[in-house]
C-alpha cells in the first residue's frame, strides 16, 4: 500500500470513542498516539473513560498501563486503549495513551506507531486529507 501524505494538522474521527471531526496534531516525535480525557476510573475489570466534559462514559474491558515520558520529561503512568481512527477515507486501529491535555492547543496527537506504517508528513501543509 502506498503511503498517504498528510499535513502537520489534520481532521479525524474516532468511532470507538464517539468523537467526530476532531483536529489532530501529527507528532513524529511521539511514539504512541495520545488523546485528551476529562475523566477515567476503574470499576471491577472495566476502565471507564469520559473523553469530553458532560459526555457519556465509555467502558473498555481491554486496556493496559504503561510508563510514558511526556514532552517535558516527566514519566507518567498512563492507560493505553486501542481505538479506530478515520482520517481522510482511511480507517485504522491504533493504541492511544489517555492523558489530560486540557491545557494544550491540540487534544489529540498522532504518533509514530500509526504514522510510520501509513503516512508521509509534509510539515508545510495542513488538512491534506479533509
Amino acid at each position: 500500500m502506498e503511503k498517504l501524505t498528510i499535513g502537520r494538522i489534520e481532521s479525524a474521527s474516532f468511532p470507538s470513542f464517539n468523537l467526530s471531526d476532531k483536529i489532530v496534531k501529527i507528532d513524529s516525535g511521539a511514539y504512541t498516539s495520545s488523546i485528551d480525557v476529562a475523566n477515567t476510573r476503574i470499576e471491577g475489570e472495566l476502565l471507564y473513560v469520559q473523553f469530553e466534559p458532560n459526555t457519556e462514559e465509555i467502558s473498555f474491558l481491554k486496556y493496559k498501563t504503561k510508563r510514558i515520558k511526556s514532552s517535558n520529561g516527566i514519566i507518567q503512568e498512563r492507560y493505553i486503549i486501542k481505538g479506530k481512527i478515520i482520517i481522510g477515507n482511511n480507517e485504522f486501529t491504533t493504541p492511544f495513551s489517555l492523558t489530560d491535555r486540557s491545557g494544550m492547543r491540540y487534544p489529540i496527537l498522532l504518533g509514530r506507531k500509526l504514522l510510520n506504517k501509513h503516512f508521509v508528513i509534509d510539515t508545510s501543509k495542513t488538512y491534506l486529507l479533509k
